[in-house]
């Protein structure tokens, strides 16, 4: 048994990667890393009980050369007596349809042909040729990048996709491994001459940095890769804890999600950071790829100052708003900045605003006041009445104060959430008079006690709930 296979079915066994009965599709482009492992699964197919197939899909980006290693990789499956399924597709002109990215969309329409082979032919695992190389480099790009949480770890021994489970069973081997390998079977591999281009962040990690570390450590792919394991289990553990703190202090809605600023000060700061990336998470149906840890740190630091008002601005429009006891995280334009409102409001009216707050406007005959209503006397004030947002310099005569005062510090004396301010009612009269904050203060202009019974107005005020 030559070492490549040793280690690998070591590896195998380790992770729990391949069991009796598995229908194996291994993703094949003819290069050393996936022809080594189609010829390892070939010869252990028996000895696993595993079936196994490849699947090749030609870009189109370098012309025949690309498409025959196609062929190439056609061919290898016919000496094997393996069954091969493979694409040409040209990705050019879906990028340039799409308005997407080389890589990203390259690897969208290879790993959507994955998916339906997987849903028409029943394959159980989905396995890579991802080597122990490649994952210092990864490891070492995401670092640099200031990636967090499970990205840190890199590139994952297995995981879940679609009805089946990707694996790598050669993340305990070195590129030089392979190559050893790929010689001592009389394997002849193709080889992309896109792999030596320095246009590519990975390629200069690969010729300028990894050369250096393999100097002061032959194995030190070993060394990445037991990092890559225990930084996920650990991971996994504290996303652990880190959900069932966030449920103690995060209220979600469809498209924001408020934290309570004093439950969340308590918890020890690496779940902290992980509450705040579960957040992330949850809010970006697509996570930009320039959200990084610094990010995190930014939030956290917000969270953390003492100042009651502070705000900020995350990649794909998120704005994160501290107010007093509240973090809000929300898409920018999705609940604030709708727009002024005005509305009228005559005797005998009711109206109701888009947000389903009501406003009902009757005669009435003097009673005690009700905390969800106001009595004017006629005389007192000029109708209509408007309901109308807060504006600049805005200032109300509050009822037992001498004096005016402005509306902007009875939002601050009642820690009212800067998200809500702009889209709190105020009532004013024709005369421009501010005469009730609903739920706040009530004016001068209100009534304590009766004078002249049968002149009055009552204004109600109701939130209503959706069923």
């Amino acid at each position: 048994m030559k070492t490549y296979e040793r280690k690998v079915l070591k590896f195998i066994e380790k992770h729990d990667l391949i069991q009796a009965g598995d229908s194996i599709l291994a993703a094949v482009s003819g290069g050393p890393d996936s022809l080594s492992l189609l010829h390892f699964l070939n010869k252990y197919k028996r000895f696993l009980k595993v079936k196994v197939a490849a699947v090749c899909v030609d870009h189109m980006f370098r012309g025949e050369q690309s498409h025959e290693e196609l062929l190439f990789v056609k061919r290898a499956c016919e000496e094997m007596d393996i069954p091969f399924f493979g694409e040409r597709v040209n990705v050019q002109e879906f990028l340039d349809e799409h308005n997407a990215g080389l890589q990203e969309g390259a690897r969208n329409i290879r790993y959507n042909l994955f998916a339906r082979l997987i849903e028409e032919e029943g394959f159980t695992k989905l396995a890579f040729g991802h080597h122990g190389d490649d994952q210092v480099e990864t490891i070492l790009m995401r670092m640099t990048k200031g990636s967090s949480g499970m990205a840190k770890s890199g590139i994952p021994v297995k995981r879940e996709f679609h009805e089946a489970e990707i694996i790598r069973p050669l993340l305990c081997l070195s590129k030089q491994e392979i190559s050893n390998y790929c010689s001592e079977s009389g394997l002849d591999p193709r080889f992309d001459p896109s792999n030596e281009k320095g246009d590519y962040t990975r390629n200069r990690f690969r010729r300028e940095v990894l050369p250096f570390l393999k100097k002061e450590n032959p194995l030190v792919h070993l060394k990445f890769q037991q990092f890559s394991e225990e930084t996920a289990e650990d991971e996994v553990f504290l996303l652990s804890l880190a959900e069932e703190k966030m449920a103690k202090v995060l209220t979600r809605t469809e498209d924001e999600a408020i934290v309570d600023i004093q439950a969340f000060r308590p918890m020890p700061l690496p779940l902290q950071r992980r509450v705040i990336h579960l957040i992330l998470n949850y809010l970006y149906k697509d996570r930009p790829s320039s959200l990084s840890s610094i990010h995190i740190q930014d939030v956290l630091a917000i969270i953390m100052k003492d100042s009651p008002s502070l705000s900020l601005d995350l990649p794909g429009n998120l704005k994160v708003i501290r107010s007093y006891n509240q973090c809000t995280f929300r898409f920018d334009g999705r609940t604030e900045g709708s727009g002024d409102f005005c509305y009228s409001l005559n005797i005998g009216e009711r109206i109701e605003l888009p947000d389903q707050r009501v406003f009902d406007l009757q005669e009435a005959d003097f009673h005690p006041i009700h905390a969800n209503s106001v009595i004017f006397q006629k005389g007192s004030v000029a109708f209509p009445l408007r309901i109308r947002n807060r504006k600049p310099g805005d200032r109300m005569k509050v009822k037992g104060l001498n004096g005016t005062k402005k509306v902007k510090d009875i939002f601050i004396d009642e820690k009212i959430p800067v998200r809500l301010r702009d889209t709190w009612p105020i009532v004013e009269d024709d005369n421009g008079n501010i005469l009730w904050i609903p739920n706040l203060k009530i004016s001068d202009f209100a009534c304590s006690q009766a004078s002249d019974p049968g002149n009055y107005v009552r204004l109600i005020f109701s939130e209503q709930t959706s069923s």
